[in-house]
């Protein structure tokens, strides 16, 4: 029992430090940058801003709104005191803001961008593509895993301020309009509520989730073996990874910032 404990976390730690040294390399490629393939790079990461930004709206927007009045309607229900009301702003902005907006948008980024770039990346390995790019001169690494990093990363946090102002903005108005609550002064005591340093903490954990789930997704996919077969388990344990690891990066970051 000791022994398989002992072995499990011995192959985790080294998965963990492989991972680092992946993102090592893919970051590495973003100061090199070299000439082959740069007009591709290019080309390739506004598809991906297009693919995971542009594409995600929709659901994001939907399912912003619904979070967003489903939490205003059950605070404003439960303090419908003037007390009550003068920490709902607060309440908001430590749900929505801190934590349930990254946290959301992460989870709609992983699953559309992130399971699709694994199956990709997956299928490139086993079918052979990528080492046919290598045969070309162009380093598989900056061609494909560069545009994803950067698309990504830059949509999350475009993502991660539309949700925020939808969930805020839109849900307020869903619940002034769907019901008879006392929502007086709502916006304005979100507004003195919110801080700079909120903001901040947002931005920091949408890029650090955008680069989280980017990194352990390529590396699911550069690594996999040369069977078909592992496509699917490979992208099924880098969905599941990332969910993890974001949601450790999430709880880091508001310790460092807020305790």
């Amino acid at each position: 029992m000791i022994q398989a404990i002992g072995r499990e976390t011995i192959r985790g730690v080294t998965h963990l430090l492989d991972t680092l040294a992946f993102f090592r390399r893919l970051s590495a490629k973003l100061y090199k940058r070299p000439r082959a393939g740069r007009k591709l790079v290019v080309r390739f990461t506004l598809e991906q801003i297009y693919f995971t930004a542009i594409e995600s709206l929709p659901v994001l927007v939907f399912i912003a709104l619904i979070t967003g009045s489903m939490i205003i309607m059950q605070f404003a229900k439960h303090f419908s005191t003037l007390e009550g009301r003068a920490i709902l702003g607060d309440l908001v902005v430590l749900l929505i803001i801190r934590e349930l907006g990254p946290l959301f948008t992460a989870l709609i980024v992983l699953l559309r961008s992130a399971v699709a770039a694994t199956v990709e990346t997956a299928t490139m390995k086993v079918t052979g593509e990528l080492e046919a790019l290598e045969l070309q001169g162009i380093d598989p690494l900056y061609l494909v895993g560069v545009p994803r990093l950067i698309g990504t990363t830059a949509a999350m946090l475009c993502l991660f301020i539309v949700f925020d102002i939808a969930a805020i903005l839109g849900g307020y108005c869903i619940a002034w309009i769907a019901t008879n609550m006392p929502l007086e002064r709502f916006l304005e005591g979100v507004g003195q509520t919110i801080s700079g340093i909120d903001i901040a903490v947002g931005i920091v954990k949408a890029a650090l989730f955008g680069m989280t789930i980017t990194v352990v997704s390529l590396y699911r996919g550069f690594s996999v073996a040369k069977a078909v077969t592992r496509v699917p388990i490979q992208t099924s344990k880098a969905a599941m990874e990332s969910l993890l690891y974001c949601v450790f990066v999430n709880i880091a970051v508001s310790v460092v910032f807020y305790v």
